[in-house]
């Protein structure tokens, strides 16, 4: 650990670097991440632009230059987060390190698929950087307090979502014996993607019952459904509140590109590095 801080001192434009790219509590660091976050966003508009067949008719080479600018940026940056960071390899393999090569691979990519054969590919590579807007969660520290309030909740939401699976199972499979097939319930499963519908107050109008007794269960449904809707919200906003008061602190370490260290943490919990 000592050879990793001798090297980061006596390269001082490492430790510069990386408070501008990865700490949001300086100055820099904040414009550093609002000029990306608005590049991010413009690059998403060019692909959504490009997208539509009259803007991209007359503005295709506009768009395809803007697109390789964008391009060229993000790489620019991911270039340099490999660099000031202590290990490369750890942060390149993190979530945010595959999202950050993803915004820039798609382009490349689409040079070396060429002609009519290949052209859905190219297509679908296109859309992909659409994917760039998950970029944004890198630069959005309260991302974090929202991610550790549905990381706490999800036992709670999973045992929700285990119930309102067997409440659509069984009021479809109720639906099924009420009502006829000409009537669009033809089998069970059909029945339960109308309950599902129903319940969480969609209601496509697609199928629809038409005996009393069905349309006194569906009244039923839909009120339940009103009720149901609140619980997840209950379940994450107390988690939210939770998440609020036990902030950690924002520092990232340096060696690691590690987060969510203890309020009072001088050396980072998963690596030693001093923070």
């Amino acid at each position: 650990m000592k050879s990793i801080n001798a090297n980061k001192s006596n390269q001082p434009w490492r430790q510069t670097l990386f408070e501008v790219i990865f700490e949001a509590n300086t100055s820099a660091g904040k414009w550093f991440d609002i000029i990306l976050i608005i590049c991010i966003l413009l690059s998403v508009i060019t692909v959504m632009l490009d997208s539509v067949a009259g803007v991209r008719a007359d503005y295709g080479n506009f768009l395809y230059a803007i697109e390789w600018f964008f391009t060229i940026l993000f790489t620019i940056e991911y270039v340099l987060r490999l660099l000031c960071i202590g290990r490369p390899a750890r942060y390149a393999v993190s979530f945010f390190g595959v999202v950050d090569l993803l915004a820039i691979l798609p382009t490349y990519l689409s040079l070396l698929f060429f002609g009519s054969s290949y052209l859905l590919v190219v297509r679908m590579l296109r859309v992909l950087r659409i994917f760039r807007v998950l970029k944004l969660g890198h630069h959005t520290r309260e991302a974090a307090v929202l991610t550790n309030a549905l990381y706490a909740s999800r036992r709670k939401i999973l045992v929700f979502l285990f119930a309102v699976l067997i409440l659509v199972v069984i009021i479809g499979s109720l639906m099924y014996v009420i009502e006829e097939a000409d009537n669009g319930f033809t089998s069970i499963p059909r029945s339960v993607y109308w309950a599902i519908v129903t319940l969480t107050t969609v209601g496509y109008g697609d199928i629809s019952p038409q005996s009393s007794l069905g349309q006194c269960l569906a009244a039923m449904v839909m009120i339940l459904g009103y009720s149901i809707i609140a619980v997840p919200t209950g379940i994450v906003t107390v988690e939210l509140s939770r998440a609020h008061a036990d902030r950690s602190n924002p520092q990232v370490c340096p060696n690691c590109s590690a987060e969510g260290h203890d309020r009072d943490a001088q050396f980072c919990k998963y690596c030693g590095t001093k923070l």
